[in-house]
């Protein structure tokens, strides 16, 4: 089954592909290259530019750049956790999701900091994450990427994500377990009981319900994102265990049998073969036309919430509806 697009889970590919396959030496020589330069010219002020920090500072947040970013990121995730903020100034999101990182990171006592990177100014530290998208946020754990994820995610939602990377890392980073110690901890997010209500539903199977639920929500709080996110879940998940379990068979044997090919899509993306998924309605929307055609584009454009709009086979999917289309 497809996680909501909404959670930390929704970045799993981003994840995946940083874990133990970015190689952090290639910013540690561009560091060590621009250290050996000449010194830059004094400020406006007459004075030096400060140093990076010492690793371990309590200090909650740092902008960070290609030459510092060998001190302030990889050796500082030996003894702290440090979560790497891309962003731009003319990034919308990035002005939501700043503040809220930096304000958590004050709160948890030196457990963590955020490194701020400004993505314009040092392209090369985004190259290197392959971030195709800003925001993207970034943990580093040990000198090594441990998760990340992009897009502005409710603060519940990311106060989870920091806490579960809290409870990873406990046994290996010092200032952790130095926090807590102090009482400066994880500290976890109230359970909202309207969430709770939809979720037991969920789990329970009871579909109807968790989809009442959650659109309870999204009546009070129409931008609700987690909420949204989860409605797109709970209909498509109910969609798919009511789906004709032989409705491959059909569709592959009948193109012009339009319920089958949405309904063989959806047991695809349910079983993770979202290439396929996209595929078989993309093929459709080009056989179709008129209101057959529009509903098919719908339902395509429905599967597409459920992921992260920088997945791969998401954008690439968009781009083939749209040649499909025009």
């Amino acid at each position: 089954m497809t996680q909501p697009r909404g959670s930390a889970a929704k970045s799993a590919a981003l994840s995946a592909a940083l874990s133990g396959a970015v190689d952090l030496s290639a910013l540690k020589a561009r560091a060590e290259t621009a250290h050996r330069q000449p010194a830059p010219p004094a400020g406006p002020s007459g004075g030096d530019a400060p140093p990076p920090s010492a690793p371990g500072s309590s200090e909650a947040v740092i902008d960070v750049t290609e030459a510092t970013f060998q001190a302030e990121v990889v050796e500082r995730s030996l003894h702290q956790l440090v979560i790497v903020d891309l962003w731009a100034e003319w990034c919308g999101p990035c002005k939501q999701l700043s503040p809220v990182l930096e304000r958590m990171a004050a709160e948890s006592g030196g457990a963590w900091i955020v490194a701020k990177v400004d993505v314009d100014a040092n392209p090369r530290i985004a190259q290197l994450f392959g971030a195709q998208s800003i925001p993207t946020i970034v943990a580093i754990g040990g000198g090594q990427p441990v998760d990340a994820f992009s897009g502005a995610l409710p603060e519940p939602e990311i106060r989870k994500w920091i806490n579960a990377l809290l409870d990873a890392l406990r046994d290996k980073l010092p200032a952790i377990r130095e926090a807590e110690a102090n009482g400066a901890g994880p500290v976890e997010e109230p359970e909202d009981p309207r969430f709770t209500e939809a979720e037991e539903a969920f789990e329970r199977g009871d579909f109807a319900a968790a989809q009442a639920a959650y659109e309870r929500i999204l009546d009070v709080e129409p931008a609700n994102e987690l909420a949204k996110n989860a409605l797109a879940q709970v209909k498509f998940t109910a969609r798919a265990e009511s789906a004709d379990p032989e409705a491959r068979a059909k569709a592959d044997a009948d193109p012009s049998d339009l319920a089958a090919q949405l309904d063989a899509a959806d047991l695809e993306i349910a079983e993770n073969n979202v290439e396929a998924g996209f595929k078989r309605l993309i093929d459709t929307v080009r056989r179709t036309a008129g209101e057959d055609r529009n509903k098919v584009r719908e339902h395509l454009v429905a599967l597409f919430d459920l992921f992260d709009p920088a997945d791969d086979r998401v954008m690439k999917a968009r781009r083939d509806l749209a040649s499909a289309l025009f």
